[in-house]
């Protein structure tokens, strides 16, 4: 009876995905955009806890599933945005030039209203970035936009680890200006980071040379070794240089881009991302050789003195060299429409209508290592899908509906008021400085850097320093 109970308590927990909900609906007769396998008019996609089971035309509804008229819609898979800072309570641990030793997701806002207002725009799931004040900072996470769940909850089982380096202007300006350490330039990012492989490399040898001397000690052979004690910092590193953890890169010049790849091509790192890389259009065969990535802005520059040199057809220069490039937000504004980003790769470039729709799902997918699970409707990924009133890149339509895995977690018509409002109309808001009644969240735009949050003090020290 016991041994019963066991497994229907594991088939349970199985159905629901080791404790996160997941739902069952039936979308019916409308222009599907499956991404990877053209366009479907007048199709049903049926999901099934939580799973895509069945794409295709006047498909049978099963006993108990919801149904959606998606007639006269246009069906998509769920947007992916590669750079955000949404639901994070802290971003930059700015104490020291490589903090490789925490996480992100130990840094989860679950009650961010920010996420609500992504899901308002069909996203479903970020990368939760740690911020660009360090050269090597902090693990990141993938979540999903599992609105009204816990820490836990939201973030996206077996998704791969990453973290996040910077380079340029921001390490230098918090640790070299700011607090008179290396690195104070270009060529001294480059080498911490050089350092730290190597020091990570050495610690790597010499703890497994000790495990193996303490296991002969302990089995009656040998002498007692010095111990080697972890270090978690140095084991992050290790594992980079190991391929368990992909790469994403805070930059925006070309010669720096230029340069990290000649580091990790001495150390044998593969499969990262350029994140911002507003001059990722210069070096772009470059990058297809060495097989990187980039995730960039659509048209956004000049808000500091190393992004000036950039174009609004960096994104389309990209795909056009078969670059895998994804448009990403950077902001809790942005992000609720990264749709029209993506367009605007069509306005710039003439890139086709489906590629950059890819841009926005199954480009910043692959560069999750998220692919096999999510970006494209197709049996057997997951149910994140949003329902668009029109063409998504069209500047007339609106998502209507987002479901993750299944279960709807933004439905327009059933949108409370008090779901969309940051503040109250007669408050300040802290971050702009506008005036009360002025809507500080869409007039504040770009003006945060939400990369260089937690940052003020060394910021305010390093402006003292420089004059």
């Amino acid at each position: 009876m016991k041994k019963l109970m066991l497994t229907l308590l594991l088939a349970c927990l199985t159905a629901v995905g080791f404790g996160q909900p997941t739902g069952s609906v039936h979308i019916k007769g409308g222009t599907v955009l499956t991404i990877t396998d053209g366009v479907m008019e007048n199709t049903d996609v049926l999901i099934e806890d939580g799973i895509i089971t069945q794409i295709g035309q006047n498909l049978s509804t099963p006993s108990g599933v919801a149904v959606v008229d998606a007639t006269g819609k246009y069906v998509m898979p769920g947007i992916l945005d590669a750079h955000s800072h949404i639901a994070g309570v802290d971003i930059n641990d700015a104490s020291s030039p490589v903090t490789a030793q925490v996480k992100m997701g130990d840094s989860i806002d679950p009650n961010d209203v920010s996420i609500y207002r992504a899901l308002a725009g069909g996203v479903t799931s970020i990368h939760l970035l740690h911020g660009s004040a360090n050269v090597i900072g902090g693990e990141s996470e993938t979540l999903k936009l599992r609105y009204g769940q816990d820490q836990e909850g939201l973030k996206f089982q077996d998704a791969p680890r990453t973290i996040k380096f910077a380079l340029g202007e921001n390490p230098t300006r918090v640790h070299g200006q700011g607090r008179g350490i290396m690195p104070r330039t270009r060529m001294g990012v480059e080498q911490i980071i050089r350092m730290k492989f190597d020091e990570a490399l050495d610690h790597e040898r010499n703890r497994e040379e000790y495990l193996a001397a303490r296991e002969a000690y302990e089995n009656g052979n040998g002498p007692a070794p010095k111990p080697v004690p972890r270090n978690v910092q140095l084991e992050t590193v290790a594992d980079i240089l190991n391929g368990e953890i992909l790469v994403h890169i805070h930059s925006y010049r070309a010669d720096e881009i230029l340069m990290i790849m000649r580091v990790f091509n001495d150390y044998g790192v593969e499969n990262y991302t350029f994140t911002h890389g507003n001059e990722a259009f210069k070096v772009a065969t470059e990058l297809r050789k060495n097989g990187a990535h980039a995730s960039v802005f659509a048209d956004w520059w000049a808000y500091k003195f190393e992004v000036y040199y950039s174009t609004a057809y960096n994104a389309s220069i990209l795909n056009a060299n078969d670059v895998n490039v994804s448009i990403n937000s950077d902001s809790g504004e942005l992000i609720r429409h990264l749709n029209h980003e993506a367009a605007k790769t069509v306005r710039y470039g003439s890139t086709s209508e489906n590629d950059a729709l890819r841009m926005i799902t199954i480009n910043p997918a692959h560069q999750l290592g998220v692919d096999d699970k999510v970006g494209s409707l197709e049996e057997g990924k997951h149910g994140d899908v949003s329902i668009w009133s029109g063409h998504p890149l069209s500047i007339y339509s609106i998502n209507e509906k987002t479901f993750v895995d299944g279960v709807k977690y933004f439905d327009r018509e059933e949108d409370p008021d008090d779901m969309r409002i940051e503040i109250s109309p007669t408050t300040e808001n802290e971050h702009t400085g506008f005036e009360p009644g002025r809507n500080a969240l869409i007039s504040g735009g770009r003006h945060f850097d939400s990369c260089m949050r937690d940052t003020e003090v060394f910021y305010l020290f390093g402006e003292s320093s420089s004059k």
